[in-house]
């Protein structure tokens, strides 16, 4: 009877055929396509870590090899510092929060001092700055490290337990850990050549102002210089350069006020600031607080003090992408430092002649120097 109605009415026989044809797709469909979006996951995921693999053996010989011009002929360098990238540190229980700032800081010194004395093992003649440099391209190459075998641990995962959900997790943010991947590789580009970097916008700014002048160390890798503006002391702090380091402006900033017995009418700190996608790079926003990327110790420190002498805390920042602040310095945010220096001028003026205010920048102080 069909067959009579299909051979009489063609249109209809189309009409069949194409309905019969979607549900077919349906039928495939619900019971492979799940299968089938894996397969895509999959192949859209080795992909990734293909590249990831690639970036993170480049970086890692690309820092034996920096190293391995300083520390000579060494057979045992290359082993020891890929077992090293996965050196790792154990953050304070925070259940307790009395005294945890304490336990941070010693733990972030032991870190570092740790990090450097296995550098001076590979290269006993290795200058500070040189120990300074091997100490940011071995972060680098650890992030990396970290990042590949994350992704990785998750995809050998998904696909041992046939789970769609951690695949299909995975592959939705692959786009943004490959845009933070591909940051952190560029980085090494700019760290084996001692080039300034976005971050080091807060240093940039302290070292216009204090260009010509005396300064002294005051604490590690922490420097200050004393200058006058129509009556006005500005002490400027900034990490000591041209190496690649952050220094300790939080103690530097305590130091200065207990010198003073508290004496400091305000203080203005400068630092680069993750912007929002949308925003333009080199912006530049003004605000209160400690405006620092800190863990936590150096942070504290400053907000303790203010806090303790009722100082005012003005804060001024650039904004910057992550890609931007660990490459090399754009122009947008070399030209910010003229602008965040006509923001000081106008907090400055706000107080008294007489007044003394401490003036920090901060950030990783590569090819600066002061």
């Amino acid at each position: 009877m069909i067959q009579q109605i299909v051979g009489q009415d063609t249109g209809f026989s189309s009409v069949l055929q194409y309905i019969l044809s979607i549900m077919l797709f349906l039928f495939i469909w619900i019971l492979f396509g799940n299968r089938f979006q894996m397969i895509i996951w999959i192949w859209n995921i080795k992909k990734a870590l293909r590249v990831l693999t690639d970036m993170s053996t480049k970086a890692t010989n690309q820092v034996i090899e920096k190293i391995s011009k300083v520390a000579g002929s060494n057979f045992e360098l290359s082993s020891r510092v890929k077992t090293f990238l996965d050196f790792f540190t154990i953050y304070p229980v925070d259940l307790d929060p009395s005294g945890i700032i304490y336990k941070l800081e010693h733990l972030l010194n032991t870190e570092r001092k740790r990090i450097r004395e296995f550098i001076l093992s590979l290269a006993p003649t290795a200058s500070k700055q040189d120990i300074d440099n091997f100490e940011n391209l071995l972060a680098i190459a650890q992030v990396l490290n970290i990042i590949y075998k994350y992704v990785r641990h998750n995809f050998i995962l998904g696909e041992k337990t046939k789970s769609p959900y951690i695949l299909m997790q995975l592959e939705m943010i692959i786009p943004l850990i490959m845009r933070y991947a591909r940051a952190y590789y560029d980085a090494l580009t700019s760290f084996i050549n001692l080039q300034p970097i976005g971050d080091g916008i807060g240093a940039l700014v302290a070292a216009k102002l204090i260009y010509g002048q005396k300064y002294e160390r005051i604490v590690e890798d922490t420097i200050a210089a004393e200058i006058f503006f129509e009556g006005r002391k500005l002490i400027v702090i900034k990490a000591e350069g041209p190496s690649g380091v952050v220094g300790k402006p939080g103690e530097a900033i305590s130091k200065i006020i207990e010198i003073r017995n508290g004496n400091i009418d305000g203080i203005v700190m400068i630092d680069a600031a993750m912007k929002l996608e949308g925003e333009e790079v080199g912006s530049v926003a003004e605000g209160v607080g400690a405006a620092i990327g800190d863990p936590g110790p150096e942070k504290y420190k400053i907000e303790e003090e203010a806090t303790k002498h009722k100082i005012p805390l003005y804060a001024l920042v650039v904004k910057e992408s992550l890609e931007d602040a660990i490459t090399v310095m754009k122009k947008e945010i070399f030209d910010a430092a003229d602008k965040i220096i006509e923001k000081i001028r106008a907090i400055v003026m706000n107080y008294p002649k007489g007044a003394t205010l401490i003036i920090a920048g901060i950030g990783n102080t590569m090819g600066i120097g002061q």
